[in-house]
């Protein structure tokens, strides 16, 4: 006999206790099959939004197998669904039930349903799919709802398409600051900080005071731009409104700070955060690293590992770490670090970590120690970022022998990659192997591989200016190599071996 589904059930108590758990959700369900209440629209929508947000996650079939064995689901049914699968780790399943509920053209649509899916779609990186929504919304008259607006903002943004984000952030009549958040975040996410920075001083212009989520976002386009000043403002603009810094907030502050070259202020944020997670320790010890203060990074490792309270270093840090031992010659330090990684926290090293430390050898001079560790400490074949860091090694050091030994062995790992049959055919050039260089660019002929020109650029003035290599067709080329030059005389009577020809020489 079916049991009644009231405030006090016995099921809906079950619901309740169960949580978010699938072990006991999946028991419940068989439970209910049993009570005769698997018709019971309010049990199985309970049921179905519970089991959306469990965990471990189950199948998006299970939860569709459900779905499909109700006759009659209501519009109330599938918002619940749809809106919890969105939040939750099956955006999927959120798809999948918009896609059934159009098909029952009785059930009407809601602004937050279609928000829900359109955020689905940007989880999936559905593309194709969002922009059907998109068009069904306008098709329903959600065109200037906005919410929905805001949901496609960041859709557009999260898909790479930035520009028509920002078509439909400007046909937003009254944006809110989630709208501008969106917006500021999604030009921040796909590269274009000096848009984000815009758009925010364009916020300030339209009187919307920022949020921490702004200034998140604006830091950090601030730390990609190196825009300092605004950077600084922003940071005077928390202190001066007493705003609270939650971690993720201080660790914005303190990249932007790293990546604008204020090291000290970078420190002084982070000893003044008032919870700092794993990111933000790694941050300041990269910090450290980047601008070749290994000494502070290590002790700023060592303290992590001492201190109470500090979270455990992950993969990511010691990565952090260990660059910082090859840019400042710490070879011991950068051993000790490699060797704590599993001893002590179980961290398998990956490509990354090997990287590092065949940098550090190599940078160190002890080349053949970092072929060593290679052939020993990296099980089965290494990486191509591994050789290609190795390769690097010998032509700085002027290794030819071993880097042409390196280069080919690259080559058995990536036999298609142009850049590895120039370096090759440099390093026999520069061994003197006349012979072996011919064989190489014929190697390259044979099967049509082109030389990727390498270039740099820079802004000066608001003027951009690429030099690519080989070329001297830039107006100032003179003045650069005379420039060049007295650089190269300081650095020789400073002790500094100089390689003045082959860099006048890639301009």
């Amino acid at each position: 006999m079916e049991q009644p589904f009231t405030p006090h059930s016995p099921i809906l108590k079950a619901l309740q206790s169960a949580g978010p758990r699938a072990g006991p959700l999946r028991l419940l369900h068989a439970r209910i099959i049993v009570s005769g209440l698997h018709h019971s629209l309010p049990v199985l929508t309970n049921l179905l939004t519970s089991l959306s947000t469990a965990s471990p996650s189950p199948s998006p079939a299970y939860l569709l197998r459900i779905l499909s064995s109700i006759p009659r689901p209501d519009a109330f049914l599938f918002d619940s669904l749809i809106r919890a699968a969105s939040r939750s780790s099956l955006p999927s399943v959120a798809l999948l039930a918009y896609r059934r509920r159009i098909r029952l053209r009785n059930l009407p649509l809601s602004n937050y349903t279609l928000t829900a899916v359109i955020r689905s779609c940007a989880l999936l990186s559905a593309s194709r799919t969002g922009r059907q929504i998109h068009a069904h919304a306008v098709a329903l008259g959600f065109a200037s709802d906005r919410f929905v607006q805001s949901a496609l903002v960041a859709f557009y943004a999260k898909s790479g398409d930035p520009s028509f984000a920002r078509q439909v952030f400007d046909g937003i009549p009254d944006r809110n600051i989630i709208a501008w958040n969106t917006m500021i975040s999604g030009y921040e996410q796909n590269g274009l900080a000096e848009e984000a920075v815009e758009l925010f001083l364009d916020m300030r212009e339209a009187n919307v005071e920022p949020d921490s989520a702004t200034l998140v976002s604006v830091l950090s386009a601030c730390a990609q731009s190196g825009a300092s000043e605004l950077g600084n403002w922003v940071h005077d603009y928390i202190v001066n409104r007493a705003l609270p810094v939650d971690v993720v907030l201080g660790t914005s502050l303190v990249n932007m700070h790293v990546r604008c070259g204020n090291l000290s202020e970078a420190r002084r944020v982070f000893d003044w955060m008032p919870e700092r997670n794993v990111v933000a320790w790694t941050s300041m010890i990269s910090g450290y690293g980047i601008h070749g203060c290994g000494c502070e990074a290590v002790e700023l490792f060592k303290r992590m590992r001492s201190s109470e309270g500090a979270p455990r270093p992950n993969d990511v840090t010691f990565v952090a770490v260990l660059s910082a031992c090859a840019h400042a010659g710490l070879v011991e330090e950068g051993r000790e670090a490699y060797a704590c990684m599993e001893r002590e926290y179980g961290i398998v090293p990956q490509s990354e970590h090997h990287v590092c430390m065949v940098d550090m050898y190599a940078r160190a001079g002890l080349l053949y120690e970092a072929k060593r560790f290679v052939e020993v400490c990296v099980h089965g074949e290494p990486a191509p970022a591994v050789w290609t860091a190795m390769m690097g090694a010998c032509w700085v050091r002027k290794e030819y022998g071993l880097g042409a030994d390196v280069a080919e062995r690259l080559l058995e790992v990536e036999p298609d990659h142009p850049g590895h049959y120039v370096m090759l055919s440099n390093m026999f050039a520069l061994a003197g192997r006349g012979e072996l260089v011919e064989a190489v660019r014929r190697k390259m002929v044979r099967k049509r591989l082109k030389k990727l020109v390498g270039y740099s650029s820079v802004e000066i003035d608001g003027a951009g200016h690429v030099f690519r290599m080989g070329d001297r067709a830039h107006p100032w080329m003179g003045e650069i190599r005379r420039c060049l030059e007295g650089l190269a005389r300081e650095m020789r009577e400073a002790g500094c071996a100089v390689r003045m020809e082959e860099e006048i020489g890639l301009l």
